[in-house]
């Protein structure tokens, strides 16, 4: 089948557009607002930009009434948040949380979920999650689409802080078996990852392997290296 995206008619029962963009990571983000009122909620448009200095993104649509989401809010106001990473055992809190609330809910709240502090940010991040990136808030990019909902917001936020369960490390790697993150396929569908396997690009130079890896040491030792050459 071939079709053109608000041109031609896909003819399917439902629209199959998010459905091949699998699987994608969730962006669990807490946030405060200016009196203290916390806010949790999922977005299944988020990823890393860059490893150094790690830079995330989460992508926010409008809602039916055409109103930005409290968290785009929240965080361009305090210029902070903070990635929870949703995982199986917490699967039906991040439901929960995607519900929408006025604002000032708490959704930690609603979830039953126990709260902790960022270290740096002070914002509150979910306890149980296993890993969590504390974020200062750096730029939206503000994108028009077709309303009520089309219109989105890319909140991109640097990583200040990661915080990283103990039981999760294995040999000093995270172990994914044992945090077991859930990502968002189509329609109301999810998966959850439980194994991985390895592919290392042969032939490849230790500079584009620990790009691949995001070895921000490396790097760092890299630019070192080449600021020496030019001396």
């Amino acid at each position: 089948m071939f079709y053109q995206p608000g041109i031609t008619d896909h003819g399917l029962p439902h629209d199959p557009f998010k459905a091949c963009v699998v699987p994608r990571p969730i962006g669990w983000i807490s946030t405060m607002n200016k009196k203290g009122q916390a806010n949790l909620a999922p977005y299944s448009q988020f990823n890393n930009l860059s490893f150094d200095p790690p830079l995330v993104m989460f992508s926010s649509n409008q809602t039916s009434q055409e109103n930005r989401k409290d968290t785009v809010v929240n965080a361009e106001q305090t210029g902070k948040f903070v990635w929870n990473l949703a995982t199986w055992d917490l699967r039906e809190a991040v439901n929960i949380s995607a519900e929408q609330v006025p604002y000032g809910v708490d959704e930690f709240e609603r979830a039953g979920l126990a709260k902790e502090p960022g270290t740096l940010t002070g914002i509150p991040m979910v306890r149980d999650s296993p890993i969590k990136f504390e974020c200062e808030y750096l730029s939206t990019l503000r994108i028009p689409g077709n309303a009520p909902m089309g219109s989105v917001d890319v909140v991109i936020g640097r990583v200040v802080g990661i915080h990283i369960k103990d039981e999760v490390l294995v040999n000093g790697l995270i172990e994914v078996s044992l945090t077991k993150p859930i990502a968002r396929c189509g329609y109301f569908q999810y998966t959850v990852v439980e194994k991985t396997f390895d592919m290392i690009i042969p032939g490849m130079s230790e500079d584009v392997l620990y790009g691949l890896e995001g070895n921000s040491r490396k790097n760092r030792e890299a630019d070192a290296r080449r600021k020496d050459l030019d001396v």
